[in-house]
């Protein structure tokens, strides 16, 4: 079904504190950056750092974990789906990959992460 986790997402309001926190306070590289979107490493475990997705996940939540799809995200979604699993915002197109949002049991913020194709 998922692979393993693919990122942690961290929702942040500010790009440019978030990227000084992680790179200035932290001391992690930051691997890659596109405007109101960076990725840093932390000892082989991405966290990326960008905006809230509008809808699917609570306006004041945290960090989100993010698994890899096993198959196609279409494919990993439809399989979800049918044990039960909604996708309240389908899936969403951004210039950094696909995401598909959903809630676990306990309604923590979670997604499947599809990288952009190159």
């Amino acid at each position: 079904m998922v692979e393993g986790v693919a990122v942690i997402w961290m929702p942040v309001q500010d790009i440019g504190r978030a990227k000084g926190f992680y790179r200035d306070t932290l001391g992690l590289p930051i691997k890659y950056e596109d405007g109101p979107w960076a990725v840093v490493d932390a000892n082989g475990l991405t966290i990326g750092m960008n905006g809230r997705e509008p809808e699917g996940v609570a306006v004041g939540g945290g960090p989100v974990l993010v698994f890899q799809p096993g198959g196609g995200l279409e494919e990993t979604v439809g399989a979800l789906k049918d044990r039960g699993v909604e996708f309240p915002a389908g899936i969403s197109e951004h210039p950094w990959g696909r995401i598909a949002t959903f809630k676990d049991s306990e309604g923590n913020n979670a997604q499947l992460y599809e990288p952009p194709p190159g």
